[in-house]
C-alpha cells in the first residue's frame, strides 16, 4: 500500500512539474507551482518527513507563486502604463 501510495505521489509531482514547464503565461506558472507545491508537500508527507512537507507547503505552494504572481501584476502595470503614456 505504501509503494503504491508514493508511486501515485511520484506521478502526480511528475505531471505537475511537466505542466509547469509547458505553461508560457507566468500567471498560469505560478498557479500550476503553487499545485505542484502541495503535491511535493504530499510526497514528503508519505516519505515520512512531515517538517518537510509543512516548509515545503508554506513556501512552496504559498510564498513563491504569491511573490511571483505579485512580480508579473507590477510589470503588466508598469508595461500598461508606459504604453498608455507614450500616446
Amino acid at each position: 500500500m505504501s509503494d503504491a501510495l508514493i508511486l501515485v505521489a511520484l506521478l502526480l509531482v511528475a505531471a505537475t512539474a511537466t505542466a509547469a514547464v509547458a505553461q508560457r503565461d507566468p500567471a498560469r506558472q505560478a498557479l500550476v507551482l503553487s499545485v505542484l507545491g502541495v503535491f511535493l508537500a504530499v510526497l514528503f508527507t508519505v516519505l515520512q518527513a512531515p517538517d518537510v512537507g509543512l516548509s515545503q507547503l508554506a513556501v512552496g505552494a504559498a510564498l513563491t507563486p504569491l511573490l511571483i504572481m505579485l512580480s508579473v501584476r507590477k510589470i503588466r502595470r508598469r508595461r500598461r502604463r508606459d504604453r498608455d503614456g507614450a500616446r
